[in-house]
Order: C-alpha cells, then sequence, then structure tokens
C-alpha cells in the first residue's frame, strides 16, 4: 500500500529534531522523499507515495509538495501540530528512520549535489529538464545503493 506523500512529508518534519538546531527546508524536503521513495521501491517493489518526481533544476522534487510548502521560501517548515503522523508498518517504519538518519544529516545543498550526481536525476534532466523521473529508473539505481 502506498500513502499519501503529504503524510510522508509530514512524518519528515515531525521527526526533524529543531531542538538540536536541525530544521527541514523545502529544499530539503525534496530530497528526503526522493531517497524515501527510492529506498523503498528498492526494497519493496512498490513505491511509497503515488505522486511523481520531477527532476528540477535544483534535484527531485515532489511537484505537488513543493507548492504546498513553499511559502515557507528557504526557512524551516514547521507544522501547525494538528497534523496526523501516520504509522508506517514495522518494516516500513524501520527503513523509514534508516533513510532519515542516513540522509537527514546532510544539509540541503550537500543533497542537492548528492542527486546531481546520481543516476535517475542526472538521466532525466539531461534528456528533459523537470522531466519525470520514473520509477522503474528510481528501483534499478537505489537497488545499487542497498547495504546487505
Amino acid at each position: 500500500m502506498s500513502y499519501s506523500v503529504l503524510d510522508i512529508a509530514n512524518k519528515i518534519i515531525a521527526n526533524t529534531d529543531s531542538s538540536q538546531g536541525e530544521i527541514i527546508s523545502n529544499l530539503k524536503l525534496q530530497k528526503m522523499l526522493y531517497y524515501l521513495q527510492g529506498f523503498f521501491i528498492a526494497v519493496y517493489d512498490k513505491p511509497l507515495f503515488e505522486n511523481q518526481i520531477e527532476a528540477w533544476q535544483y534535484g527531485p522534487v515532489v511537484k505537488e509538495m513543493y507548492h504546498h510548502f513553499r511559502n515557507f521560501g528557504a526557512g524551516a517548515i514547521t507544522l501547525n501540530g494538528d497534523e496526523n503522523i501516520i504509522e508506517l508498518e514495522k518494516d516500513e517504519n524501520e527503513l523509514f528512520f534508516e533513510v532519515l538518519e542516513e540522509y537527514g544529516q546532510f544539509s540541503a545543498i550537500k543533497l542537492m549535489n548528492m542527486t546531481h550526481n546520481e543516476n535517475p536525476w542526472k538521466t532525466i534532466f539531461n534528456k528533459t529538464p523537470q522531466g519525470i523521473i520514473p520509477l522503474e529508473l528510481l528501483r534499478d539505481y537505489f537497488k545499487t545503493q542497498i547495504v546487505e
């Protein structure tokens, strides 16, 4: 089963530790959605969410989430507090937090640079800027990134 991309975005934001000076900007959120989608489809052979990821100038973007959070500009995205933070299945939740821990430590700019060197973004952006990154391309690339 796939989840609402807004529910996944809210879960990322809710699990960003602002007390440690950590913030989640729209740029960083987009990259986290990309990494989560990539690893989920590589591990489970199904998408975490149904929304498409596009190859924009500053890296992968889920357009609907970009527009949803764009009022925050480059600043920290905050939640209202009335959002329902979803629970994933146990094994999915473990993968979610593994990816969050591994990639959440990097700045938005570092994540952007990382995605620019990865096949899914490079392949599509070089052919069609703002083109859709196919799930198959994500799956095939992220299967090579899984450490057993």
